[in-house]
């Protein structure tokens, strides 16, 4: 049975493994969910990524989680916007802010995945797909 929002699966994976500080978690490999990786990677909220196989054989991207003391998760929320029911599209000059800056929001743009922070430099709106803090 096929999912029908492969990328609210891959934040709830994430969102549940960070609450119970697993080291790692697997989610389904897709070009989007690999770019919503890096792009949490690049700012810091995850450890890396890697393609992997599972115990089936089949593809998964696996998702290294950070922790940077005992009792604290780096990711404190993340939380999906968009929805296949209800698309969120900005345009470049109404991009949110999350938590005055605190927090990102991952946009996909005609540029590719980026952060709100990049949009707004390159001057670019789209579809914002979730808000990290």
């Amino acid at each position: 049975m096929g999912l029908t929002d492969p990328i609210a699966d891959m934040l709830t994976r994430i969102r549940n493994a960070n609450r119970i500080h697993h080291k790692r978690v697997d989610v389904l490999l897709s070009r989007v969910n690999l770019s919503i990786a890096s792009v949490l990677k690049k700012t810091g909220y995850i450890n890396g990524c890697n393609i992997d196989k599972d115990k089936k054989g089949y593809q998964v991207l696996r998702v290294y989680l950070k922790y940077p003391e005992a009792k604290k998760t780096v990711i404190t929320e993340i939380r999906r916007i968009s929805k296949p029911g209800r698309r969120v599209y900005v345009k470049s000059e109404n991009i949110p802010r999350v938590l005055n800056g605190y927090g990102i929001a991952i946009i996909s743009t005609s540029r590719g995945i980026i952060t709100d922070k990049e949009a707004r430099q390159l001057n670019v709106g789209g579809e914002v797909l979730c808000h990290v803090w």
